[in-house]
């Protein structure tokens, strides 16, 4: 939008970015329907430009998801860490589903290296979810058991259901540059 920043973090409270209002007019809509949300609501954070004459900037959508926060120290609102991006969310039976959440319950089971690849596929009439994960160097623990753990974890914090496949330590694909963290297999139409 303009260099170097449409937001910096107040240097006496470090509770995250205050965006300079004076400038940009931040909202956070509804990514289906684009509706505007109140402060303090989950949402894909859009900008406004104010002061830029050359090339105005109307309600860009940055694709990033976070929550707007009253000011602490400055009056200018506070913008949460971002949380994913609506072009990474996953609709998996009703649920919407980012890869951070998968990641976020692979990095707290120490068997584990923290790479993973999500595959949908669509056997039937449902889709499913696998996460192919591979054992961390010197694991201990038995595929099936790790499986069964992350299983849990992804029941218990994201809401679905998954299928997990265990591979031997480099056992999952990697990429040159940025890592292909979905894999959608399921029947395109």
């Amino acid at each position: 939008m303009v260099g170097p920043g449409v937001a910096t973090e107040c240097v006496e409270t470090k509770d995250g970015l205050h965006i300079w209002e004076d400038h940009f007019y931040p909202e956070v809509i509804d990514p289906e329907t684009g509706a505007v949300l109140p402060d303090g609501e989950l949402g894909e954070l859009v900008f406004t430009s104010l002061t830029k004459e050359a090339f105005p900037i109307v309600r860009y959508r940055t694709r990033d998801l976070t929550r707007l926060l009253p000011g602490t120290a400055r009056s200018m609102r506070r913008m949460e860490k971002i949380t994913g991006r609506t072009d990474d969310m996953i609709i998996l039976r009703g649920v919407n589903v980012f890869p951070t959440q998968i990641e976020e319950q692979l990095m707290t089971v120490p068997d584990l290296s923290p790479h993973f690849q999500i595959e949908l596929t669509r056997p039937g009439r449902m889709d499913e979810m696998h996460i192919h994960v591979e054992l961390a160097e010197g694991a201990l623990a038995k595929p099936i058991h790790v499986s069964h753990v992350l299983k849990g974890l992804v029941k218990s914090h994201v809401g679905i259901t998954v299928k997990v496949h265990v591979a031997e330590p480099g056992g999952v694909p990697r990429s040159e540059g940025k890592a292909v963290r979905i894999v959608d297999n399921r029947p395109k139409g």
